[in-house]
């Protein structure tokens, strides 16, 4: 039985998933005949999460198609910024990715996070009953077909994982609004509320607190401030409606 032969190209944007030889333009594949084209691709390397759409011949075509002799297919990325549609915008993020988590949360976005490996079938199924995107590194967990949605964290440096993210979706900030901690929500709170998470020091010097509703993690304007200040003001510089571009 002769293989279907096919010539597939990658957009530059998808480049780091794939081997080398094939990063220079169309390059001719042999298929099975049988299977479909977002399986080709997945199988090349490109989670199917970072693609905005197959096209052969010049045409649109859904990932289920399947490949036919001498067609030629252009793999394109996600278009940005991605919609996600059928639930609030809100996101899932594995073990290797606390940094990221907390400053989505320090700006406000709905961020859950697993500070322990509890694997790849675990996080995609949360992924599904709660949906939120899975925000990971790891190709194979973002292949696996029970996700609600996904997308691939390009970079290793935190203040590159937050920029690609926000510019990839877009999320509404709200800062200050969700404990770093655990995601739960903050509301004001008096300092005799929460007079038992204060040292001598801190008692004395701040009258400014807010408490998260979930954990009762206490918060002022402590030494790490204007750190903090500086991530959130680049976000709502860069990603802010109405933004100069």
């Amino acid at each position: 039985m002769n293989r279907p032969e096919i010539h597939v190209e990658f957009a530059a944007e998808l480049h780091l998933f794939v081997p080398g030889e094939r990063r220079g333009g169309a390059t001719a594949l042999r298929t099975d005949g049988v299977s479909a084209l977002g399986h080709v691709v997945e199988s090349l390397g490109v989670p199917l999460t970072e693609v905005g759409a197959l096209v052969v011949d010049g045409r649109e075509v859904p990932t289920a198609h399947v490949p036919a002799a001498g067609e030629s297919v252009t793999v394109r990325p996600v278009r940005r910024p991605q919609q996600v549609p059928g639930a609030p915008l809100r996101f899932l993020l594995d073990v290797h990715l606390g940094t990221l988590a907390r400053r989505l949360r320090l700006l406000g976005v709905d961020t859950a996070y697993e500070s322990t490996d509890i694997g790849d079938p675990a996080l995609a199924a949360r992924s599904a009953a709660e949906q939120r995107v899975m925000l990971s590194r790891d190709r194979g967990l973002l292949r696996r077909r029970e996700l609600w949605a996904g997308a691939f964290v390009y970079s290793t440096r935190p203040e590159d994982q937050l920029r690609d993210v926000l510019d990839r979706f877009q999320p509404r900030l709200r800062p200050w609004t969700r404990c770093t901690a655990c995601n739960g929500l903050l509301r004001e709170a008096s300092k005799e509320e929460v007079a038992d998470q204060l040292k001598g020091g801190t008692q004395r010097s701040y009258d400014v607190f807010a408490q998260c509703r979930e954990c009762g993690r206490a918060y002022w304007k402590g030494a790490h401030h204007e750190q903090l200040e500086a991530i959130v003001e680049r976000a709502l510089a860069e990603f802010s409606p109405g933004r100069s571009v």
